[in-house]
């Protein structure tokens, strides 16, 4: 993602001339095939680390230029947010101590990174998705300013008419709708690369898409997104939806969708996915000019097909091919980009040998997968995995069904230690590694699992905002001390937790579960529902959704007193009775301009709108309960 050069989008002539390059790009990658100049009779392996920086409570920090100033280095990189940061681990051959070493170089690379963040006053997370990111930190003032990001979600949003429509289902519903391309921030992963020849290419692809689910399944470490409990690796969902640039009538065709799994084994070749991804999906970002690539290989250079791989990283197979060239040396790459970051280095090589042995290990066992195992039940493993994790059920060979940790005990977990040790991987690297795997698959804690129950744990104590930063603060801590996920203690709210930051904004404090009514129902149904729910306020919504008014207490009561001696009013509706034009607040309201407001305006409660949308409302009682929180945490201090 950190391209720079990039034609003007206005420029006709140069989108064609981009994808007259993509075509010629294609057909040289046609003939360094055929001419068996891909490298071969040798097996890579690389990464490359996700992470987030966040600030003393928790909350995303735009640091991130000012942290890669610090480094100075080029092993790392930025991302789409401001609040992360990749690190390119070197690649390695696979063997011997590859994953203790890979394991040594991203502890000294993350040691690196802590220290340069801290110079910053920030901190760093790894985590599939921050459970304390919020609305806020997903506009375009936390993108990385670099003309590619800006160029994606541009050409994005054309694409989907400045609307990116979000609905997840899990514990909790999320269903929400986005003005651009920052949701894909939310996510971030640990990546891995497998280095293959151009004649194995397809049977090892399909072997990473097997192996995908059940490896997923034990690695999943995503399962809170503002504020709510949705899949284990909800990463899968919304990185899917958040990019989803199709049309309502390829929608309704089915269409291909950019972030996907794939829809059928490779029978020959990566050009079949190349070819098909250039064939489905529009270029996004135009590269500048470049020599011809045939040109290239007449003189017997390398060509890098530039183009080619620029419109690659705009198609985002969770298994996708990549083309490299090293010392004008072709390459092939599988990348994995289906685990998440963290919860620790440990946890991520572990995740990792657990998929490098079973690439080395189910095609010996079972010979073609695409023989033995229908794609479908493929591809419905790893939706399974990524909504239940270890939970989930997996269709294995030859259609059997089992749950997702009994598949890896009892025939995974034996067939990757195989795999590892015919690539001559150390006996103690791969027992500590895949030992952790089983550990954690045995135990059933996941790095999900761990979030859900410590949130669990944690239920009526403090706010939701409150114990989001409590699980955060702890996998701070609880990262950093070489301990698998598996050994960890739940989170928990501590008597020296910083109640303040809680409370900053609006939107940390608003309730969102509203009962609402419209403005043609029977003020009558109103009251009787204020009175079941003991509400003093209830928000008034037109059927298309937008806010429209508040009806308060105060108003029944007179209507009630214009009824008469008979205390019934006449039937009238909400919208002869409401407050049409209350005063409101947005979400990124500092609470205490809303408690200004309300005391400048007499007001209880304030409706939390955003777009004409109601999101939420906070009322005098919010502010109240807060303020003895308050209290409570100075007299304990005094």
């Amino acid at each position: 993602m950190g391209e720079h050069d990039i034609a003007d989008h206005h420029n006709p002539e140069a989108q064609r001339g981009f994808v007259r390059a993509l075509l010629a790009d294609v057909q040289a990658l046609e003939r360094i095939i055929e001419d068996g100049l891909i490298e071969s009779g040798i097996r890579r392996i690389g990464a490359e680390q996700e992470l987030f920086l966040v600030d003393s409570a928790m909350r995303p920090m735009r640091v991130s230029e000012r942290v890669l100033e610090v480094l100075d280095d080029g092993a790392f990189t930025t991302e789409l947010a401001q609040f992360n940061l990749e690190a390119n681990l070197l690649p390695s051959v696979m063997g011997g101590s590859c994953l203790s070493d890979m394991e040594s170089e991203l502890l000294e690379c993350l040691d690196r990174v802590r220290h340069a963040a801290g110079e910053c006053d920030a901190r760093v997370l790894m985590i599939g998705i921050l459970p304390t990111l919020m609305r806020e930190h997903l506009g375009l003032d936390y993108m990385t300013p670099n003309p590619r990001y800006f160029e994606l979600n541009r050409a994005m949003s054309e694409l989907c008419h400045g609307e990116f429509n979000t609905l997840i289902k899990g514990l909790d519903e999320l269903k929400l709708t986005h003005d651009n391309v920052m949701l894909e921030a939310c996510n971030t992963s640990f990546q891995i690369h497998f280095q293959v020849s151009a004649e194995e290419f397809a049977p090892l692809y399909n072997i990473a898409q097997a192996a995908t689910g059940p490896v997923l399944a034990a690695a999943v470490n995503s399962p809170l997104l503002l504020r709510h409990r949705l899949w284990h690796e909800t990463r899968v969902a919304l990185f899917q939806q958040s990019l989803d640039s199709r049309s309502r009538a390829q929608k309704e065709r089915g269409g291909a969708q950019r972030v996907s799994f794939g829809d059928r084994w490779v029978k020959d070749s990566v050009l079949e996915i190349y070819r098909e991804d250039i064939a489905r999906f529009r270029s996004l970002i135009r590269g500048l000019e470049q020599e011809s690539p045939l040109e290239l290989l007449d003189r017997g250079e390398m060509p890098k097909l530039a183009a080619l791989c620029l419109h690659n990283g705009t198609v985002y197979r969770w298994n996708r091919p990549c083309y490299g060239v090293k010392d004008n040396v072709a390459h092939l790459r599988i990348e994995n980009r289906v685990l998440p970051a963290g919860p620790t280095i440990l946890d991520e090589v572990a995740n990792s040998a657990f998929f490098f042995g079973l690439m080395s290990s189910l095609g010996e066992e079972y010979g073609p997968i695409h023989e033995c195992m229908a794609f479908d039940d493929a591809s419905g493993n790893f939706m399974a995995a990524s909504r239940y994790g270890l939970k989930a059920n997996l269709h294995w060979i030859e259609g059997k069904v089992y749950r997702a940790d009994e598949l890896i005990l009892d025939q995974l977990l034996p067939l990757a230690h195989s795999g590892l040790e015919r690539q001559g991987i150390e006996s103690e690297d791969r027992d500590r590694y895949l030992g952790v795997i089983e550990e954690r698959v045995s135990a059933g804690r996941t790095g999900a699992q761990w979030a859900l129950d410590s949130l669990n744990g944690m239920e009526g104590q403090g706010t939701i905002g409150s114990r989001m930063r409590a699980i955060c603060s702890s996998l701070h801590e609880q990262q950093w001390t070489g301990r698998p996920v598996h050994e960890w203690e739940p989170a928990s709210l501590r008597e020296d937790h910083d109640w303040r930051a809680d409370y900053r904004t609006v939107e940390q404090v608003m309730s969102t579960d509203l009962f609402t009514v419209h403005p043609d129902d029977l003020v009558d149904l109103a009251a009787s529902v204020m009175d079941w729910e003991h509400l003093r306020h209830v928000p008034v919504e037109d059927s298309k959704g937008e806010f429209v008014g508040l009806l308060s207490h105060r108003a029944i009561l007179r209507l009630v007193a214009r009824g008469g001696a008979s205390g019934k009013p006449e039937a009238v509706s909400v919208g002869e009775v409401m407050h049409a034009d209350p005063f409101t607040v947005t979400p990124q309201t500092r609470s205490l301009d809303a408690i200004l407001l309300m005391r400048e305006k007499g007001v209880a409660c304030l409706p939390v709108v955003s777009a004409g949308k109601l999101l939420g409302i906070v009322t005098e009682h919010d502010f109240i309960s807060i303020a003895a929180s308050l209290l409570e945490e100075k007299l304990r201090e005094s």
